[in-house]
């Protein structure tokens, strides 16, 4: 089972990570601050905010000792090392994130913050640069602000249009605005649209929780005459298409769309004064005369009022506001990463099909907005319809994605703008509210145009989370497959997580917990699943079910919706705990977790449950749902038992772990065949789930490992899953010895693997493995967890349960046949993880970077490691533990170390 190894050589090079950023004068201190794991953010409503930072030094093997914070509201006084607000005193820990243990913040208030640091020789740093949080309303009855909106006739369709004019007649210190919304918006001051933010603010259950955003706007204000301008647009919130399959046009909160706002000015003088949103505001339709999140935008150009954001606008003939009711009770920070548009795409070709007709070619699949510039008669409507694909006519082509439901008709054509010209010189349109996943545009018009190449260019949109992974590899096959997944996995992250960009845009669970691994090795994305988790708090029924997709308007909680697809409410806290080493999340969600795992202990007397989807999709074996509904109603009670552990809940320990055994219990007596070692029918997913999952005895699991591995040779090195399969059979073989034969399943260039997508021109995942499938989408996450296998399989970094957060990292690279050369990245909270290898020579060359104030446990597959032809003992940087015939454990500090590996 294991590769044999002659000789290893480790070899010690005596420097730290490359670092960034200035050195103090003791060769360490602390960088790369951060609170709410955003980098000085500005209206955060949280009492006891959590505090980040990285340790760097000029030396290896460096350790934090203990720490001192200093909070304060004046910056040269922290950077003085006072803080007035809090002083930690000095604190013998080395682990985070760390709470602030101040008194209650005020609402709008910046704060600074600085820390020093103390390494493991007892020296302390000198203070670290000063970072700051600025809280916002901090409770919903500081936002003083009446709701307004134009009319209560939801089926109104053209966006409204607000302005507020004011005077300002003395120096401005600072200035906020505070806006929440029920819809979606664009805030204008003075003409000047604020902020780079898309798609404000993100989808909640709008009757349970609205989302406000805070903006520091003191340059865009002026002395004299102001005006504040805003755009309402429809967003989930007033769904008027036709297409309408997930009830969002029945949705309980429907309502024309609605918004509060404060713009809080401080002066010079110390005097302050508030701008609110109230009767006195006046409106009017703008241009924008029909907008959806599913289908399109309609924007009709002769309908534009120039000036309307701006001082020495005649408002005259605009009208009255309504003030009206909040939609909810419950107005909380937006305190994430932002939907933007983070690239702008040229078209890589046009093809003229007639006097009326373009298709614009972006070259690859992409979540986001076409932008068109065109010159053109007065009234002229251009179409602009979005497509992932062409037929072989070479025309823009729906057929996938329109199946059954979206037929829309051709006043709301599906995933269509439309662009009427006003006939003025060069005109540019962009849609506002509404984003598309596409590779294509066709645009046609009712009159001749005439259109270059660069008539069009595309934005991609998405959550813009910092990337925090990387792998490189001399696989071509392996870097596509990476490539697409992250620009699936980007591509349906829009403030939750959703399965695909053009037909549905919806919060499918499954398609979330699969890919969730791929999520957090390549991106920061703390920050949207902590949202989205408080949304499966607002969603979750009073018995514990959830619905199958969150956000949800109702649809979900009648089918799909068992513990294969709502497991979520675990997973997703579990694994954050894991990679962040932060336990608030997994905290919040206990009680969510316990009621939820409760309801399915009641309705499963037999420790066995049917409810739920099974393996979705599969290429052809189909997997019994009570297996794959048990097994994850396993997982949810491990996890359940774990989190109580961790915060010392004894009785829930053992109810749980308890449950647990019952679940394992019931799940191999009706499935396991103890002689053969075969669960089921001994398909790839029920013999991946079991090992993954930790269903199998121990003395079992050879066999078990043994049965899979025939199975999938016998169907010729190739899967044959569905999702949850997906998300098991690579890792399955990887981490019981066949490492090699999930890489030739992952690579295959025949149906079906990820290979034969690349092969076949893919730049994102499909949402079947078969390419010409009906109903399929060309850019699904759901089979995403392939990328995530490539951390984990190839470099081998996985963090460690027991010192969560990596601050201890479990390495386990497998050198696979037919690879020359692959390297992993991933930036934990404490820093930089580097897994690297090539093969040269005869040897495999392994590099290893283990960051500042963390440690690394290295199991390598060989019987002992040689250093100058003399076992090594250890050394300051190393030392070496369990040892057996097939492999040896060594203990890393932080450095960076190679090792030379004979074949």
């Amino acid at each position: 089972m294991f590769r044999k190894f002659i000789h290893v050589k480790l070899i010690l090079i005596v420097s730290s990570l490359l670092l960034t950023g200035n050195k103090s004068a003791s060769g360490f201190d602390a960088q790369n601050l951060k609170c709410e794991y955003l980098v000085n953010p500005i209206g955060i409503d949280v009492q006891n905010p959590r505090l980040t930072w990285q340790m760097k030094s000029t030396e290896p093997g460096a350790f934090q000792r203990a720490y001192q914070i200093f909070v304060g509201t004046d910056s040269m006084d922290v950077a003085g090392a006072k803080g007035n607000r809090w002083e930690s005193g000095v604190v013998i820990a080395d682990k985070m994130p760390v709470e602030y243990q101040g008194p209650k913040p005020d609402p709008f208030t910046k704060y600074y913050w600085g820390i020093k640091i103390q390494n493991e020789k007892g020296l302390w740093s000198k203070l670290s640069e000063v970072a700051s949080f600025e809280t916002g309303i901090m409770v919903q009855e500081n936002l003083k602000g009446a709701w307004i909106t134009d009319t209560y006739d939801y089926n109104i369709k053209p966006a409204p249009y607000f302005r507020k004019a004011f005077l300002i007649n003395k120096n401005i210190q600072s200035a906020r605005a505070y806006i929440a919304v029920a819809g979606l918006y664009e805030l204008y001051l003075n003409g000047k649209r604020i902020g780079d933010h898309r798609l404000d603010p993100m989808f909640t259950r709008f009757d349970r929780r609205n989302l406000y955003v805070t903006y520091d706007v003191t340059r865009e204000l002026q002395e004299g005459e102001n005006v504040v301008g805003v755009l309402l647009g429809n967003g989930w919130y007033n769904h008027q298409s036709k297409a309408a399959s997930w009830y969002y046009d029945k949705a309980p909160w429907r309502a024309r769309p609605k918004f509060c706002m404060d713009l809080q000015i401080t002066y010079t003088d110390r005097s302050t004064t508030t701008v609110s949103t109230g009767d006195d505001w006046k409106t009017s339709l703008s241009p924008v005369i029909f907008n959806s999140i599913y289908t399109g935008e309609h924007y009709d150009a002769r309908l534009e009022q120039s000036g309307w954001n701006i001082p020495g606008f005649d408002d005259g003939k605009w009208g009255k506001v309504m003030c009206t009711g909040s939609p909810s009770q419950n107005i909380v920070s937006q305190c994430l990463h932002p939907i933007r548009c983070t690239e702008k795409i040229p078209a890589r070709e046009m093809v003229k099909q007639d006097s009326c007709t373009y298709l614009f070619n972006f070259g690859r699949n992409i979540s986001g907005v076409s932008q068109i510039t065109v010159t053109g008669v007065a009234g002229t409507t251009i179409r602009l319809k979005h497509v992932e694909k062409i037929d072989a006519k070479g025309r823009a082509d729906q057929s996938n994605i329109n199946e059954n439901y979206l037929n829309t008709g051709k006043e709301d054509p599906f995933h269509t703008d439309l662009f009427i010209l006003k006939g003025e010189g060069t005109e540019t349109f962009v849609p506002h509210f509404n984003y598309k996943g596409f590779q294509y545009v066709e645009v046609s018009s009712n009159k001749p145009l005439n259109l270059a190449k660069e008539s069009m260019v595309a934005y991609v949109m998405h959550s813009d989370v910092p990337a925090t992974g990387s792998i490189h590899s001399s696989d071509q096959c392996i870097s596509k497959i990476w490539e697409a997944t992250n620009a699936s996995y980007l591509s349906n992250l829009f403030g939750y997580p959703t399965d695909c960009p053009s037909r549905e845009k919806n919060g499918w669970t499954a398609d979330a917990h699969v890919a969730l691994e791929t999520g957090l090795y390549n991106f920061d994305a703390i920050t949207i699943y902590e949202k989205w988790m408080a949304d499966h708090q607002d969603e979750q029924q009073p018995n514990g079910t959830l619905p199958a997709i969150i956000p949800t308007s109702g649809y979900g909680y009648h089918w799909a919706n068992g513990p294969d697809w709502t497991s979520t409410i675990a997973i997703v806290p579990w694994n954050i705990y894991l990679f962040y080493g932060d336990s608030r999340l997994l905290q919040k969600c206990y009680g969510n977790i316990r009621r939820y795992v409760d309801h399915i202990t009641g309705v499963s007397p037999l420790f066995l449950t049917d409810w739920g989807l099974g393996d979705w999709n599969p290429a052809k074996s189909v997997t019994p749902k009570e297996f794959t509904s048990s097994t994850y109603y396993f997982v949810d009670a491990t996890i359940l038992a774990k989190a109580a552990k961790i915060f010392g809940n004894q009785t829930d320990y053992k109810k749980y772990s308890d449950l647990a055994g019952k679940i394992k219990d019931a799940v191999n007596f009706k499935y396991l065949d103890r002689q053969t070692g075969i669960y089921g029918n001994g398909c790839q997913a029920e013999l991946s789930m079991a090992l993954y999952w930790g269903l199998v005895p121990d003395d079992l699991r050879d066999k078990v490992v043994d049965n899979l591995k025939k199975s999938v040779i016998a169907n010729g090195k190739h899967l044959d899953v569905g999702i949850l399969g997906s998300k098991t059979l690579l890792n399955a073989l990887s981490e019981n010895g066949d490492a090699d034969l999930a890489f030739e399943v992952a690579t295959q260039k025949t149906y079906p693997s990820w290979g034969w997508w690349m092969a076949n021109g893919a730049t994102t995942l499909y949402e079947n493995w078969l390419l010409t499938a009906k109903n399929n989408s060309m850019n699904h996450v759901m089979f995403g967890e392939i990328s995530a296998w490539f951390y984990k399989a190839l470099g081998g970094i996985f963090p460690d349960e027991n010192l969560p957060g990596f601050k201890n990292i479990l390495l386990k690279p497998n050198f696979v046949a037919g690879l020359e050369q692959f390297e992993a990245k991933h930036e934990g909270p404490y820093g930089v993880i580097v897994s690297s290898w090539k093969r040269s020579g005869g040897k495999v060359l392994y590099q290893v970077s283990v960051p500042e104030n963390s440690t690394a446990t290295l199991t390598l597959k060989v019987k002992k490691i040689l250093e100058s032809g003399k076992e090594l003992s250890g050394n300051r940087q190393i030392s070496i533990g369990k040892r057996d015939k097939n492999f040896v454990v060594a203990h890393l500090n932080p450095g960076r170390y190679e090792f030379s590996i004979e074949e």
